[in-house]
């Protein structure tokens, strides 16, 4: 009986989580990045603020738009601005995205990123899901010591 209690539910999310990347689906969402644990050799400690607005333009692909905010102990802190694209795997909900970031630093530095990311997206209901994330944000302009490492967590509204 467990058993098939448990495939029933597995069965059920699994149906639940499809509807959620079907074409026309719309997506707003939150994260903090970083958390200390981002490589990067000129940052020593940083903390970053995101907010994403994304539209699923076929089954299982989003195009989404990004902005953003990352502390930096040093005092070199910096703002971004970004687009992109995600593939969501549907039975999982395991998620690859990549896409491309313009990043000012004050007082006049100025990068062009080119961010990957893998994670994946866990429904609390049917419209809220935490979205932890791996990303590698590679740097145009200073590839060796402006190319990032990072963790981030995310709050996803889809709708």
């Amino acid at each position: 009986m467990k058993k098939l209690l448990a495939v029933l539910l597995v069965s059920l999310a699994a149906t639940g989580a499809k509807a959620q990347f079907a074409q026309g689906t719309k997506y707003i969402g939150a994260s903090v990045s970083n958390f200390g644990v981002s490589y990067n050799k000129k940052s020593k400690f940083s903390l970053g603020v995101n907010a994403e607005a994304g539209y699923f333009f076929a089954d299982c692909w989003m195009a989404r738009a990004t902005v953003g905010y990352n502390y930096q102990k040093d005092g070199a802190n910096d703002f971004n601005i970004g687009a992109g694209a995600r593939y969501y795997i549907l039975q999982n909900g395991l998620f690859f995205g990549a896409g491309v970031e313009f990043k000012h630093q004050k007082p006049s530095h100025n990068d062009l990123l080119i961010p990957v990311e893998v994670g994946y997206t866990f429904y609390l209901n049917h419209y809220i899901a935490i979205e932890p994330a791996v990303y590698y944000k590679m740097s145009t302009n200073d590839f060796g010591d402006g190319s990032t490492v990072g963790l981030r967590i995310g709050l996803g509204y889809y709708f």
